[in-house]
């Protein structure tokens, strides 16, 4: 495990962790090299030794590394060192989609508009280099601080030509195209789906299709219709829901074609967000919902026994006993449907027969004249009055009622029950009945429903704010506006003992009147932690500030000297001793060995004469010899040269630092005459090397 002021690849030192998934840890780090911080995705130990995982974890550098994009989070590095396999990464300070929309609720169409826009941008750069991100979803989307959009984790994206896709990468299902739900053909065009999802849940705040198995969602995502998002949203703008329907339409062939055309439909849902311009394929009798064969059902329930993977790296496995005994039972009944709603089916069935028997019986008899009924106009009134006091029932007070309470007392009158909206009251209990669609008297007519409001308890009221106050001040406060207080204990640099650090709820808020108003109130300065020093003689100084840095120790300071006995970059001493008991966070000065000292040594060259022509190639009879003399030492390193010498001549020089011997080069040029007595310059090329050792000083 890293810990902070370790360095990996001797570049990138750990700051600090960030997250941790199912396959990952997320570390926060500084690049000393390019002076920027990034995050570090490492593999989890267990992971590290199995090919396919390390495979699989490599993927997502080898995928995303190609791109650059200011809505794609840049992969940086990928490297392995000590057995840890990690990812370099952009560094995004932020929250992903999937929190802002938890705390928002839902997003207005303009910011849903303009998040979409920002994501496709993202996606279409993925695209336009044939790779198929196959995993969008909120968690994967990514807010920065300074507002900029962009998508991560392309983990199990592959080159689009690839045509097929494995259910061990099959995604998060609530996001996945039908395609992918059946292991089929997937595209670019899978990537616009996850995004209408994504669209459809920024508008609405949920997602259209949800179960309790991953089977469910599947098969939801093959055969059913969503609601259209303006049942939950009436306002929401047309062109947005028509975007949002194309997007997610069950055939590729009916959706966006490509990135870059929903993009043109999004750029003008902004401008002109109340007209009806989204064109949609027409259905075609091919393309009608249809019902699954059974291999295709087999194939999504072997899917639902496999890992997929979210965006921590965290695996969600679908396979657990409650879903094998319906597994079972679907086989057993030969399809999806409740075997005992089968049976209801079955029952209903036999019900709607027998009716239609007695009704055709009834017509039959009345035609006969079997039944003969007496009109008796004088009586008329007074039996309709009689069966319309008898039809009625004097309504009861149903408050203060458990509804199942409420529900045994209308059932006994003939009458039926159902829940209305909740309601606060300081009156009665949650739970309770405080409201009923008819009032005490009322008579009403037998079977009728009978709505009923159930309370939520006492209303809400603002909690006080107490931060800052001493505990005993912030506790009878929240008592006196009538919470109860649970007291928790942090330490704390930055506010003095006793007083309150926090709450929760924060105050102003609203919450019911009994609630438990949580407080953290500070112990002051946390003391320091005792470690016992290590001993780091010996070790080279990036494993003596590892090691250190895993007890809390800091190195403050390095100091350097030669050292007969420790190899050069080893630690030769250090300022506090192993197995000294000291304060974590204390700094220590290392002492690092420069190596072996080498006492210089010099040497000269004497009263060295050049004076024989012939040995420099110079011919017999040659006039106006000169000659170039360049003094190097055997390392070919540069001593002294002399231009323009005649011969015979004497070369001297001192203080050649480290070296006995050497050479001279010796360039010479001469006049000779032709046979018609021309003069003609001449020179021996390169020159003449003559070696030569020098004198010690």
């Amino acid at each position: 495990m890293l810990k902070e002021g370790m360095y990996l690849a001797d570049r990138y030192e750990i700051v600090g962790k960030i997250g941790t998934g199912g396959m990952a840890d997320v570390y926060k780090a500084k690049d000393h090299t390019l002076g920027r911080f990034v995050a570090i995705k490492v593999l989890k130990q267990e992971f590290s030794e199995d090919v396919n995982f390390v495979t699989k974890f490599r993927t997502e550098a080898q995928s995303a590394a190609g791109l650059e994009h200011p809505n794609i989070v840049n992969i940086y590095d990928v490297g392995s060192e000590n057995g840890m396999h990690y990812i370099v990464m952009e560094c995004v300070e932020g929250i992903t989609l999937k929190t802002y929309i938890e705390k928002k609720g839902r997003l207005s169409f303009k910011e849903a508009v303009s998040i979409a826009i920002q994501v496709g941008r993202g996606i279409e750069a993925a695209h336009n280099k044939h790779i198929v991100h196959r995993d969008i979803k909120p968690q994967n989307i990514i807010i920065s601080t300074e507002g900029k959009v962009k998508v991560t984790d392309f983990g199990i994206a592959r080159v689009a030509t690839n045509n097929t896709i494995n259910a061990d990468v099959m995604g998060s299902v609530h996001y996945a195209s039908p395609e992918q739900a059946r292991n089929g053909f997937v595209d670019g065009r899978s990537d616009i789906y996850s995004l209408g999802i994504v669209m459809y849940e920024m508008v609405t705040g949920r997602v259209p299709f949800d179960g309790e198995s991953t089977v469910a969602v599947a098969i939801q995502h093959l055969q059913e219709e969503m609601v259209v998002p303006s049942a939950y949203v009436p306002d929401l703008p047309i062109s947005m829901e028509k975007i949002i329907l194309k997007c997610t339409q069950k055939s590729p062939d009916r959706r966006y074609q490509t990135i870059g055309d929903l993009l043109i439909d999004l750029k003008k849902a902004l401008i002109s967000p109340d007209e009806d311009f989204v064109v949609m394929v027409p259905v075609g009798q091919q393309e009608k919902t249809r019902v699954m064969k059974p291999e295709e059902v087999e194939t999504i329930k072997e899917q639902a026994g496999k890992v997929y993977y979210n965006n921590d790296d965290e695996d969600v496995n679908t396979d657990d006993e409650d879903e094998d005994d319906e597994d079972e039972d679907d086989e057993e009944e030969g399809g999806f449907l409740n075997p005992k709603m089968e049976k209801a089916v079955t029952i209903m069935g036999i019900v709607a027969a027998v009716i239609i028997v007695l009704i055709v019986a009834y017509i039959a008899i009345s035609l006969t004249g079997v039944f003969k009924f007496k009109d008796k106009t004088i009586d008329k009134d007074n039996t309709t009055k009689k069966e319309e006091t008898t039809d009625k029932i004097e309504m009861i007070d149903l408050t203060g009622m458990t509804y199942d309470e409420a529900k045994k007392a209308l059932n006994d009158l003939g009458l039926g029950i159902e829940k209305g909206d909740t309601m606060s009251s300081d009156k009665y209990e949650e739970g309770l009945v405080v409201g009923q669609s008819e009032k005490k008297g009322d008579m009403v007519k037998k079977n009728t429903t009978i709505t009923v409001n159930l309370s939520s308890g006492a209303g809400e009221i603002e909690v006080p704010s107490v931060v800052g106050l001493d505990k005993d001040a912030a506790t009878d406060t929240l008592k006196a506006a009538g919470f109860k207080v649970s007291t928790e204990f942090e330490y704390s640099d930055e506010v003095a003992e006793e007083k309150v650090i926090s709450q929760t709820p924060d105050g102003k808020s609203k919450a019911k009147k009994d609630d438990t108003v949580t407080i953290v109130v500070s112990r002051g300065t946390e003391p320091p932690k005792k470690v016992t020093m290590i001993n780091v003689v010996g070790k080279s100084e990036q494993d003596a500030r590892n090691a250190l840095a895993s007890i809390g120790i800091t190195v403050s300071n390095v100091n350097s000297e030669y050292s007969n006995d420790v190899p050069e970059g080893c630690v030769i001493r250090q300022s506090i001793d192993g197995g000294t008991s000291v304060d974590e966070g204390t700094s220590i000065t290392l002492t690092i060995s420069l190596g072996k000292q080498v006492v210089d040594k010099y040497y000269s060259l004497v009263n060295y004469k050049i004076d024989d022509a012939s040995k420099l190639g110079v011919p017999s009879g040659a006039t106006d010899v000169k000659i170039d003399v360049t003094l190097y030492t055997s390392n070919n390193e540069k001593v002294k040269d002399w231009t323009g010498q005649s011969l015979p001549f004497t070369a001297n020089a001192s203080d050649i630092k480290n070296c006995s011997d050497g050479y001279f080069i010796v360039k010479c040029s001469w006049t000779v005459t032709d046979e018609s007595g021309n003069p003609k310059q001449e020179t021996n090329g390169e020159g003449t090397r003559i070696n030569v050792t020098f004198t010690q000083n």
